[in-house]
């Protein structure tokens, strides 16, 4: 995502490169990055050397090829690059391997096996099947296994090519949208303050928030059009899209937390975890829209603490959290709530989280259609000259 001067911060591992740096800036950071991506069989590659000759054999220019290189550049991180046209085989390899993308690929794939060991270790303590009571933490569990696996996969895969990139961070865009429906979930399941449940906000909760999906994805999405001609306008509408869901899935927990005081507010030891992680949440916030440290010291966190490499594990130590003060909650809570709150049924909920899936992967077909095949969104992604280039990122 830009930061606010149009100059990346952290994105996705090196996210999309454009720059509104003169030209010494580039000289400088040609002169500077001396990264090597290991190929297999041990040759080692200067990074720019190799992409700039690959390149300028498709397109026939040399100007296109330092073009090309800037699609993976990122402001603040001066080494460390794959190969810009890597194979899937070295992609996988490239995880084993010290890039800048390599601490990004564990940092979700690690939390990922995590996640599935906690719903192992809950699916032999609980009826998610034949309880209902049980369905909206099902689903939740599922979506937390589901994003940071996709994002994982992103960071792993984005430096196949330019279109690759842009599809991989579709689909994790997707799946962080599918995250945010999760938790409204859960949140309409076990944190509705007692006052509210059975009202219309609680009928409607999560259908509003699988419609706030479509949202999220297709603004997202959308974002990266833009990223050349207003990259203020995409850094934007790429931090509403998440900062909106988030904000409407928190709605019951921000009312008990701030307005809500009684018996039947329950103030329990869950209200410990749920500050947590919303401590979490909103540095993991803070990280995507700042893009510090390196932004302060361009070149000294190439490999290890990156503004992206933090906003994982903030993000990761939020969902563990807010995992702990939902089971909490849902102990708390469940004799009242059988007691008092009209649960939805089986088909409902399959039906709200399959309209969701699909719906999402719809828009995610229909970026990656307008990014294939559209002449004007090849020459919005891509075919960018490096004298007017602005620098862009996830």
């Amino acid at each position: 995502m830009e930061a606010p001067n149009g100059r990346a911060g952290t994105g996705e591992g090196g996210g999309l490169a454009l720059s509104q740096d003169p030209q010494p800036r580039n000289v400088q950071r040609k002169a500077v990055v001396q990264a090597e991506f290991p190929l297999p069989g041990g040759n080692h590659t200067p990074i720019l050397q190799t992409a700039r000759s690959q390149l300028s054999g498709i397109t026939g220019t040399h100007e296109r090829a330092n073009s090309q290189e800037q699609v993976f550049w990122e402001d603040g991180i001066i080494s460390g690059y794959r190969h810009p046209k890597s194979s899937a085989l070295d992609c996988l390899l490239s995880s084993f391997q010290m890039t800048n993308e390599t601490v990004n690929i564990w940092t979700h794939f690690l939390p990922t096996w995590y996640f599935l060991w906690r719903f192992l270790l809950l699916s032999h303590t609980l009826d998610f099947w034949g309880h209902s009571y049980n369905w909206p933490l099902l689903v939740y569990m599922m979506l937390i296994c589901l994003y940071p696996f996709t994002s994982s996969f992103a960071h792993t895969f984005s430096s196949m090519s330019a279109h690759a990139r842009h599809i991989c961070y579709f689909l994790d865009y997707g799946a962080l949208s599918l995250y945010s429906l999760g938790s409204a979930f859960i949140y309409s399941a076990y944190i509705m303050p007692d006052r509210w449940i059975n009202s219309a906000l609680h009928r409607y909760f999560v259908p509003i928030a699988a419609f706030n999906t479509f949202i999220c994805t297709g603004l997202s999405c959308y974002s990266r059009f833009l990223e050349v001609d207003q990259p203020q306008l995409s850094k934007v509408l790429r931090t509403v899209a998440f900062v909106h869901p988030f904000m409407f899935d928190n709605i019951p927990l921000f009312f008990r937390l701030i307005f809500c005081f009684g018996e039947d507010c329950n103030w329990n030891e869950a209200v410990r975890l749920h500050f947590t992680h919303l401590s979490f949440a909103f540095l993991t916030g803070f990280l995507f829209a700042s893009h510090l440290p390196e932004r302060l010291a361009p070149g000294r966190f190439d490999y290890f603490g990156h503004s992206h490499q933090l906003f994982h594990i903030c993000a990761v130590l939020g969902t563990h959290f807010q995992l702990e003060a939902v089971l909490c909650d849902r102990a708390a809570r469940e004799a009242w709530l059988a007691a008092h709150s009209d649960g939805d049924s089986l088909a409902v909920t399959l039906g709200v989280v399959a309209t969701a899936l699909i719906g999402n992967l719809i828009l995610i077909c229909f970026f990656t259609a307008t990014l294939l095949w559209s002449p004007r969104a090849n020459s919005i992604l891509q075919n960018h000259s490096p004298g007017d280039a602005r620098f862009k990122e996830y």
